[in-house]
This record gives C-alpha cells, structure tokens and sequence, in this order.
C-alpha cells in the first residue's frame, strides 16, 4: 500500500471541512468567510475530537499563496483612477475613518496593557471594514441602488488601498523597530518610489506585450502568463523590502488597466477561490476556543469598539465630507464589522513574530460577531436616524445642515496652480524612471562593460548608454509645457509673471542636468569645471534633438494610450458614455442609448427614410451592432433589430423618440394558405416548364416557390441546373406556399 503525503492528507481534510460548511453557511444565508473559519477550528489542532491537520507549516505556505491571490484579484477589481471619481466625499470620510479606529485600536490594546507592535496591529486590524460582507447585506436588504450604498463602496475601495499602504507601514515598523518621523517619512517617501515606478513601467510595457501576443493566447495561456506576472512582482516586492501581497496588489492593479482585465479576472477567480478558501480556513486553526473564553472581556469590549467606534467615526467622517446627517449615519451604520483585511494584517503581525499569540483568536472571534450584526446595523441606520433629528439640540442640527464644504461649483481653476501640478507630476515621474535607469545601470550595466572592455572604454560605453536611456525623460522634464496654453497665457497676461515662469523652467534644466552630473561624475573623476561643460552640452544637445522629442512624445502617447486602453474599449462597446457626454449636461443635452425592438417598424429602413433629426429633434452619435461600432452614420446606414442607438437630444425629445421607437410592426395574422408544403410537379405539354429555365418559368419571382430538386428518366433526385431548360416528363419537386404551389402546378387546393 503507498503512502499519502501528509500535506494530501491535509489538503483532503482542509477542503473537505470547507466543502461541507460552504453549503451549511450557503443554507444559512451567511458570508462564507464564516464557513470556513469554523471549518478551520474544526480542522485544528485545538479542537480534540475531530482529524486535525498534521503539516501546519506547509498549510501556513499555502495560506500565503492565498493572500497573494486576494490580493492580486482585488487588484484587478481596483483601478487607480478609482480613486480620482470616487470625489472628495470618500476620501475625507476613508481618511477619517481609519485615523480614528486606529487611535481606537491603540487605546483599547493600551488600556489592556498589551505591548506597543499588538496595540498597532489591533488599530490596523479594526479599521478596515468588509468590502465582501457589506456587499452581500446591501444585496440581500435590496439597498445597491441607494445613494448611500454608492458612497459605502467608495469609501471601501479607498479603505482597501490605504490597508494595502498602512501593512507596508506596519511591516516597515516591525522589521526596524524604529517609530521616529524621519525614519517613518523615508520609508512613505521608498514606498511612493517604487509605486510610482512599478506602475509606470507596468502600464508601459505590459498591455503592449498583452496586445502584440494576442493571437497566441488562450485561456489557459494568458492564465499562466497573469499568474507569472504577479508572482514575478511578489519577488520583486519582497526583495525590495515590501511584502509579497503588496506587490500581487501591484501588479493586479496594473492589469486591471488592461482590455484582458475582465478575462483575467475570470480565469484567476476559481484559482483565488480556492487558495483564498484555504487561507480562511487556515485563520480558523490559529484560534484556540480556550483563548477565546479566557479573553472573552477583551473580545467584547473591542467588538464594542469596532461597532460603536466604526458607527460613531463614519458617520463623523461622511459628515464632514458635506452629506446630510441621515446619510452620514446610514455610512457609518454599514461599516460596522472588519473582515478580510483584518486576517491578513494578523497573518502579517503572526509572520512577522511581533504580535502576541492571543491577538489573531480575538480579532477572529470580533469579526465573526461583527459579521452576523451587520444586516442588523444597516437596518437600525433609519430609526438610529430619526431618533437623532428628535433630540439633538436645534443649533446643532442646524449648524449640520448649514454645513456643507466642497459642494460648491468651480467655475474655472487656477492657471498657476494647473501649470504648477503638471510641472510637478511631469518632473517627479520622470525623474524617478530615470533614477531607476541610473541605478540599474550602476548596479549591472557598469560592472559588466568594465570586465568585458579594457581602459576607460567600458566606463565610456556604460555612461553612452545610460545618458541615451534618459535622454527622452530629461528632456520631457526640460521641456514639456513650456509652450502649454497655461504657460503662454500666463505669460501674455502679466509681464511680472514671466520671472518666476522662467524660474520653473531654469529649475527644471537643473534637475536634467544634475542626472548628467550623477551619470558622468559617478563613471569619471572629473573637476568640476569639466563635469559642468559636460552636463551643459549634454543638455543643449538633448534639447536640440529633434530625434528625441519624436522619441519623447511616442513614450507618452504609448503610455496614456495603454492607461486609456480599457474605457476606450467599453466605450466602443457602448458600456459606458463617452468622455464628451458629461459636458453637454450643462446644456440640458443627454447622451442616451437606445436598443431598437426586433418587432420595431423601423427595422430595415434607412436613417434618410426615418428623418429622424426633423420628426423627433434626435442626432443619431453612433450604431453599434454587435462588436462592430458605426460612427456619425450616413443617411444610408440601415437599422437592422437589437440595433443600439447612442443619440443627442433633450429629456422631452428623448422620451417622444423612445415611444415612436417601441412602435410594433403590423404583423398579418398567419392562415392556412400560408402553411409551407412540397409538391411534385410532372412537366407534360401544357406546364409552364416545358423548355423553360427557371428564371424563364418565373418560379421566384412570378410563383415565389423553389426548386428543391428535379428527377429525369431514371436518375436520381438531383440540384436544378438554373441555365438548363426543363424536359418532357421531368418531375419537379417545389416548395413554397400552398396557395403559390397550388397556383404553379395548376392543381386545386
């Protein structure tokens, strides 16, 4: 008899377990997460009288893979832009929130006499809500639609980028044990570096390499290659000094920019699925049901804090993003539970051997309480509410209503500060592609041209090839915007702007120089009056260079047209409006899209013959049919059924439009005349036939039948021959309608 690997046995065990609480917790209507944390406690090793997992270590491998892959499929689900269109209510509430709960969780741990890396943690741990559990309560309570749910999920999507932030900040602090501002500012300052240039680049080279190996990709190979990619950026993040799961976000996040992200995300989600349910499960077996009784004082009073903390911090931070009270507490009601975030962070504190043994079973047993009063919190927003309204004091409630910052409407925006971003972003994402350059560059470029190349010409050639690397970046610093419509306006408007307007540009050629500096002075002992000519006829040249400005705006137009990849696509699929359709708001104009009904009497008539513009004030924008995307269509473009219309006009002319559209074609009611038959017919002297072809004999046009076969002497059943003329005694088989056959063959019906 073989042996079974312990890690088989395990692996049965574990998914076994979960295979069974799945469908329980699924009967119960309950989040599924719950399910397999009790099958988790189940499969432990602190729970005697059922099989226990033998090979903890290999489980707790596995469950790291499971964060990588959480990871990575909240990446793909997020996008970076998300974080501009979600507006300035979630960010202040987000940034409210977990400031607060975090201060929270610290106080609570301190004032239980827990150490300074657990009472962190267990802040860290409290702030996050659920983004699973609130989805599936608004779901099931039927409240998606709702206003407030809108600014819930946005609140969540911030919450779960700055978690992704606030573990790197955590892991930082555990490893250097170092709490001061400079240190905490350096590692900030490293983790923007790297981000910065990993989506940069990212976005840059992966959809190109994505597009140009379509052809080549099914599914199982673009899941490998997905897979590869992440993991490939898990090591990249860890050898960095980050951790795993903030690299698979990473490069998750970067796909997500990709028109394979919808088909990546499918083809990821039974393999996240699976390795999530084991990581979930593997939360279970860290909880000892001993603990939890013995810290049963402490399990309550941080549940206490999460729902009252994340109730009452909630509802401050919608409030002063400008939402009405009853809003705000209706936010603050839902986000009153932790979930997936709080066990990875506990999974990161238990990693990194920093937190206490009792932390992780009280922050499961919190969460599992907290799950099962979320539908309950929801529901006790509206009375929670009214309640308020009936005894807050009248000045207070007035001054709430009063209050409303960032609702007001800009007008136009500042000349200056729009050049100022621009200039800034422009210089600092450029300069640090070009320091990484620079520092790949030293660390293998040099080493390996100074061993293979005698003298100085090593030196030479690296410092040739790394200044021609960054030549299209320093000289997009150098020179991008300085003929911007802000600049020039700017310029011809004040003649004291033009000052410091030339500072912005002076400064900028010194940023460009000092990389030529660092270059060329890091490869040669130069004086400096020689590393400074050097520099200055590095720049003129880099300016001058008409090569590298096509060079320099083919880099950006690539990028922005891979960043822009995926909404140009749904735009031309029609899933979302295109960009210019908010604008025309202003001026009472909607762009609406419009199916037409298979049964519609407008189906097969051109746009000319509709008239459309003149009968109901509508511009048909585009068609789109299938795939395929028909803009600003002629007079001749013919409408054919499930046709959708994207067209311009005004609410009053989009409702006449719609209800002359949904007009049903008259549809003759079907008789018996009609019915299809087949019928042979013996060509003899007086048939129409004889000596015909069957264009001649008119059987289409004339009869409106069809030959499906003709029999001649003794051969068999064979296809007309449409030149050939009929012959004496040919048996024709038509098929058409009784009446038309009937009519054809001479017979009665």
């Amino acid at each position: 008899m073989s042996e079974l690997a312990p890690l088989i046995a395990d692996l049965a065990l574990i998914l076994i377990g979960a295979g069974v609480m799945t469908l329980l917790f699924k009967k119960l209507k309950q989040p599924l997460v719950l399910g397999y944390i009790v099958a988790g406690i189940l499969a432990g090793p602190n729970i005697k009288f059922t099989p226990s997992v033998v090979d903890m270590a290999n489980i707790h491998t596995w469950a790291d893979i499971g964060v990588v892959f959480l990871l990575f499929a909240l990446g793909l689900e997020f996008s970076f832009k998300k974080i501009v269109k979600v507006g300035g209510s979630a960010i202040i509430a987000a940034c409210t929130i977990i400031f607060c709960m975090i201060m929270v969780g610290v106080s609570v741990g301190s004032s239980f006499g827990w150490g300074r890396m657990d009472c962190l943690f267990l802040g860290g741990m409290i702030a996050m809500s659920s983004t699973t559990i609130i989805y599936k309560a608004f779901s099931d309570l039927g409240l998606l639609k709702k206003q407030f749910a809108g600014l819930v999920m946005s609140v969540l999507i911030l919450e779960d980028i700055l978690a992704i932030v606030l573990m790197v900040m955590l892991s930082t602090m555990a490893v250097s044990h170092n709490f001061e501002g400079t240190e905490m500012l350096m590692s900030i300052g490293k983790l923007l570096f790297f981000l910065i240039l990993w989506f940069v680049v990212g976005i840059y080279l992966i959809p190109g390499l994505l597009k140009r190996c379509k052809q080549l990709m099914s599914d199982e190979t673009l899941l490998v290659v997905a897979l590869a990619l992440c993991f490939g950026m898990v090591v990249v993040a860890a050898q960095t000094g980050f951790s795993p799961a903030f690299g698979a976000f990473i490069m998750g996040s970067i796909l997500a920019e990709t028109v394979e992200a919808e088909h990546i995300e499918r083809l990821v989600s039974p393999v996240k699925d699976l390795f999530g349910a084991i990581f979930f499960v593997s939360v279970g077996m860290m909880v000892n049901m001993e603990m939890i009784v013995e810290y049963a004082f402490p399990i309550f009073v941080i549940t206490m804090a999460v729902v009252l903390g994340q109730a009452l911090f909630g509802t401050l931070g919608v409030l002063l993003s400008g939402q009405p009270l009853k809003t705000a507490m209706q936010c603050g009601f839902s986000l009153t539970q932790i979930g997936e975030f709080a066990f990875i962070i506990a999974s990161l504190g238990v990693s990194l051997h920093v937190t206490a043994d009792f932390l992780y079973p009280i922050v499961v047993a919190v969460s599992v309480i907290t799950t099962f009063l979320t539908p309950y919190m929801i529901r006790l927003a509206g009375p929670a509410s009214e309640f308020v309204d009936r005894h807050l004091p009248r000045k207070w409630l007035s001054f709430i209503h009063r209050y409303t910052p960032g609702t007001q409407v800009i007008n136009h925006e500042s000349l200056w500060r729009k050049l100022i971003l621009s200039l800034v972003r422009i210089t600092v994402v450029y300069s640090i592609v070009s320091a990484a350059i620079v520092a790949v560059s030293f660390r293998f470029l040099l080493p390996l041209l100074t061993s293979t190349l005698p003298d100085v010409w090593g030196e030479l050639l690296a410092a040739l090839i790394t200044l021609l690397c960054i030549a299209p970046f320093l000289r997009a610093i150098m020179i991008k915007k300085n003929h911007s419509v802000e600049l020039v306006t700017l310029w011809n408007e004040n003649r004291g702007y033009r000052a410091p307007l030339v500072a912005t540009m002076v400064l900028r050629v010194l940023v460009a120089a000092g990389f030529v500096m660092c270059v060329v002075g890091g490869m040669f002992r130069l004086s400096t009056g020689v590393l400074v000519a050097i520099s200055a006829v590095a720049i003129i040249m880099m300016v001058m260079s008409r090569q590298l400005k096509k060079q320099s705006i083919l880099i950006e137009r690539t990028f922005f047209q891979n960043l822009r990849s995926r909404e140009l696509l749904a735009e031309v699929r029609g899933e979302r409006p295109p960009e210019y359709a908010g604008r025309l708001l202003s001026r009472d104009l909607h762009l609406a899209d419009m199916v037409l009904p298979s049964s519609s009497d407008w189906a097969g008539k051109t746009l000319a013959e509709l008239n459309l513009g003149n009968r109901y004030g509508v511009h048909v924008v585009s068609i789109l049919r299938g795939e395929r995307r028909f803009n600003i269509p002629g007079g001749e473009m013919r409408l054919f059924p499930q046709d959708k219309l994207q067209v311009l006009a005004t609410d009053e002319q989009l409702t006449r439009f719609g209800d002359a559209m949904e007009q049903v074609a008259q549809v003759e009611e079907p008789d018996e005349a009609s019915e299809m038959t087949l019928c042979q017919v013996r060509v003899d002297e007086q048939s129409p036939f004889l000596n015909r072809t069957m264009k001649e004999a008119g059987v289409r046009d004339t009869f409106h039948c069809l030959i499906a076969g003709v029999e001649r002497g003794s051969d068999k059943l064979h296809a007309p021959d449409p030149r050939a003329p009929f012959q004496l005694n040919d048996v024709v088989w038509v098929v058409g309608e009784k009446k038309n056959v009937y009519r054809l063959s001479g017979k009665k019906e």
